[in-house]
């Protein structure tokens, strides 16, 4: 099986706001909208937006056994763990294991993130 598909669309555009979903325990400071799933394999695609002002700290740092890619579509949003503000245009390719976050932002930021728990270390 792989990831679903769609046709052309524009998750950014407002007619699409409602579609996001909130994030649980953010205050709303936080939302995300999956824009391709493998429901075999777990391995998505996803965009996490973040309102200005919003903070992680109370999630912690995280990180995953299995790699993943992001990229800041929007924005800017700082990565504790880095001690670094991730720009617009900015790419990563996280291995597994690798600590990332808590996050926070000034401004809207949102973040494509390409996940693959199929390739999960304790698989």
């Amino acid at each position: 099986m792989s990831k679903d598909t769609c046709t052309y669309w524009n998750p950014l555009a407002i007619s699409n706001d409602a579609k996001w979903e909130a994030i649980e325990n953010s205050d709303g400071l936080l939302e995300q909208l999956t824009l391709a799933i493998d429901e075999k394999s777990g391995d998505y695609t996803r965009l996490t937006r973040f309102k200005p002002g919003a903070d992680t700290e109370a999630f912690g740092a995280k990180s995953h056994d299995y790699p993943e890619e992001i990229m800041i579509i929007k924005g800017r949003l700082y990565d504790e763990s880095f001690n670094k503000w991730l720009e617009e245009g900015e790419y990563a390719s996280r291995p597994p294991g690798e600590l990332h976050g808590p996050f926070k932002t000034d401004v809207e930021c949102v973040v494509l993130e390409m996940s693959y728990p199929s390739q999960s270390l304790s698989s």
